[in-house]
């Protein structure tokens, strides 16, 4: 498949944080985005939400760690999230490939409104039975060995199967698929935070996903089926409107976003009510509250910390007015723990979001790029509690410091060793 559509390359601008001086506020920026501080970057968080205005970031960016203000731009549509890929990866030989991620109407509404069809409630809906079923075996499989890395032994073969299944990508190519998915979700970080050896990575993994998705669609154009390939081999073949290209780049997306990020929902869930017993204790008591936990578990500790936007004209925010071609770092991570929004906002609380008048989370965006796959996670993670709440599993965590993997945009564990004990309730 051909990927020369690619973006131009530009040069982003000049960094006014480069060589910043020795202060907390750019300590804390750099502590908010560097590795050494992935497994707990709160306490960056909390120091940029109370710094007034929006400190310079990387690449030119200015940063917003604020939920109102981070609100604001995400609902704000002359806030432009397609510069986002040139950017975060200006000199990349191969670009990845355009989605609907990081277009803007018209386009972006034509792409998306071709995928909406997969992910109607009715659809997601009819894929419980099999969410359940799945997350049992693994259950099942887990307890019976006991000690576990839960990434390997539930987060992650949960939802690669579901949304697998759902594009239509065979399961003898599941493993394949996690492997290429890897090196692009660690490849959606900014380039100048990658190695040599990951930008070719994500090139190579960009150039697998082109021929096992070409070979796919021309296969379901032939013979097709009640999947989303198919579905969008059928438009393909309607030039003007999806070409090669598009077809690559959402079905790319669509795999990659639609399983990586829901690995660290569930990991960083079962994590989090398994450090406060108090609350899934509560959740196995009063299981109404699953749909509420999964709010705040997506809140508490998201699996996405952070995004972009463009300003096309110029934008005021706060009192600021930023400049047509400015751009802004959302650190999402951070909007969703603050306090002038959630109270108490570092402490777990599974009722938080089960009453009226619950601000929002910023976990899932808002807006016009609000994630499509946000019913589909719903429903990974709420089978997830109940399978725990019903069988009344006991999580017994063999380490209060997890390993993370590097990447940024896309946070998670990289493994999450713990022991597994059945309890009296199935």
């Amino acid at each position: 498949m051909d990927l020369t559509s690619a973006p131009p390359r530009v040069t982003p601008p000049a960094n006014p944080a480069e060589n910043p001086a020795e202060n907390p506020v750019a300590q804390a920026v750099t502590a908010s985005l560097d590795v050494a501080h992935r497994h707990d970057p709160y306490p960056a968080y909390a120091v940029l939400r109370d710094t007034p205005g929006f400190p310079p970031g990387p690449l030119g960016t200015h940063v917003l760690a604020r939920h109102g203000d981070c609100e604001q731009v995400l609902q704000d549509p002359a806030w432009s999230h397609a510069e986002e890929a040139r950017l975060l990866h200006p000199d990349s030989e191969v670009a990845l490939p355009g989605s609907f991620l990081w277009m803007d109407p018209p386009d972006h509404t034509r792409l998306r409104g071709l995928v909406a069809g997969a992910f109607t409630p009715r659809r997601i809906e009819g894929l419980r039975t099999q969410a359940e079923a799945l997350t049992a075996q693994l259950m099942d499989a887990a307890v019976e060995a006991g000690t576990v890395d839960l990434v390997e032994a539930l987060a992650y073969p949960l939802p690669l199967r579901m949304i697998c299944s759902l594009t239509g990508v065979p399961a003898e190519a599941e493993d394949d698929v996690r492997r290429m998915s890897a090196g692009i979700a660690r490849g959606l970080d900014p380039d100048v935070l990658l190695g040599p050896s990951e930008l070719a990575a994500r090139t190579a993994a960009v150039h697998e996903f082109a021929d096992l998705f070409g070979t796919l669609a021309a296969s379901r154009r032939a013979d097709p089926r009640d999947d989303l390939v198919s579905a969008l081999a059928r438009a393909g073949e309607d030039g003007d409107r999806l070409s090669p290209v598009e077809l690559l780049g959402t079905l790319l997306i669509l795999v990659v976003a639609g399983h990586e990020t829901t690995v660290n929902l569930v990991a960083n869930g079962v994590r989090a009510l398994a450090a406060h017993p108090d609350q899934l204790a509560l959740l196995r008591e009063r299981p109404e509250l699953v749909p509420a936990a999964v709010d705040e578990l997506l809140r508490f500790d998201a699996p996405v910390h952070l995004t972009t936007r463009t300003a096309r004209t110029a934008l005021t925010v706060g009192d600021r007015t930023f400049a047509p071609g400015e751009s802004l770092l959302l650190l999402l991570g951070s909007a969703n723990r603050d306090t002038a929004v959630f109270p108490r906002a570092d402490d777990l609380d599974v009722t938080r979001f089960a009453g009226r008048g619950a601000r929002r989370h910023l976990a899932f965006g808002l807006g016009l790029h609000h994630c499509i796959g946000a019913a589909l996670a719903r429903l990974e993670m709420e089978t997830v509690l109940r399978a725990l709440t019903a069988r009344g599993t006991g999580v017994e965590l063999l380490t209060d410091r997890p390993r993370y993997r590097p990447n940024l945009v896309v946070r998670g564990m990289a493994e999450l060793p713990v022991r597994l004990t059945e309890g009296s309730a199935r």
